[in-house]
């Protein structure tokens, strides 16, 4: 009957409609596909009518889903903000949120006004731990992971976005060059590369380079760092060319402090995801946080 339909369901019905896929769905929900597919005809079983239109690989709602989609999706919300308003108290003051330095200083700090607009209850705390640690030994509530899911697989670990390897260079660099000189390719003729070396930007300038079929450049003297931060910096003050990681540097580039040279290539060995232990996973301050992150990563 209609008045018993799990809350599950709704959360399955909500996510393929605004994806449009029962594969994105469930990489969203974290569970597989044929829960998901399994979850929707039990939905449609149970209101004796049809949601969706299948085309292909993908699924569009029909008249009657898009009306109830209308009703559901806000009443869900209520749902979840009552819920959050009720168990508020019994909640941790704050939540700490782990991520690398260099994403904390070029991604999160610009956003910070935009969660606090977003979430005012919320009080985020920043720790930037770096490899695979224990979340709850290290206090540790949520990781936003640049890496491999599979180093979190004892978590509950959701995909925010692919990681793209970009070019950039500060503006005054490129200025000195014709327009029909502004390649990539050019730009390692002329100016040293600035390489940045760690467990997580080993395989960087190897990934652009064969995407774009160039030689790996040599590397020079006080234009190798450790820390990205630091090789971010030096393309900022005209030092050389670097390859990095888009999400990092995307604000730099929308204030005009760095440009990005041709298109991103696809960064096969490392994403973004979200991770909290199995027990947070349902915790309504962790999912408002969870919910705005993939908002903005969503936006990228």
């Amino acid at each position: 009957m209609a008045n018993s339909i799990p809350l599950k369901s709704l959360h399955s019905f909500i996510a393929v409609a605004e994806t449009g896929s029962m594969v994105l769905a469930a990489e969203q929900l974290n569970i597989s596909h044929s829960a998901i597919s399994q979850a929707i005809k039990s939905l449609e079983s149970q209101l004796n009518t049809q949601l969706f239109t299948r085309i292909g690989r993908r699924v569009e709602l029909n008249s009657t889903g898009k009306r109830y989609y209308l009703r559901v999706q806000p009443a869900l919300n209520e749902i979840i903000a009552a819920s959050f308003e009720i168990s508020a108290s019994q909640l941790c003051a704050h939540l700490t949120l782990n991520m690398v330095n260099s994403m904390a200083l070029h991604w999160w700090i610009p956003r910070v006004a935009e969660l606090q607009a977003y979430a005012p209850e919320l009080d985020v705390r920043l720790s930037n731990l770096v490899g695979e640690f224990n979340l709850e030994q290290h206090g540790v509530d949520v990781a936003l992971v640049h890496g491999k899911q599979q180093d979190w697989a004892q978590y509950h670990c959701e995909k925010l976005a692919d990681d793209e390897l970009i070019l950039v260079c500060s503006p005054e660099l490129i200025k000195t060059l014709p327009t029909d000189c502004q390649t990539g390719k050019e730009l390692l003729t002329r100016f040293p590369a600035i390489f940045a070396i760690n467990p997580r930007r080993d395989n960087d300038w190897h990934v652009w380079c064969n995407a774009h079929q160039l030689a790996i450049p040599k590397q020079h003297k006080n234009l190798t760092f450790n820390i990205s931060v630091q090789a971010t910096q030096a393309a900022m003050r005209q030092l050389g060319v670097l390859v990095t990681h888009k999400q990092f540097v995307k604000d730099d580039i929308q204030q005009d402090m760095l440009v990005q040279i041709g298109e991103p290539v696809l960064n096969p060995h490392q994403q973004f995801y979200f991770a909290t232990s199995h027990s947070k996973r349902e915790q309504a301050t962790i999912l408002i946080l969870k919910k705005w992150l993939k908002s903005q990563f969503s936006n990228q």
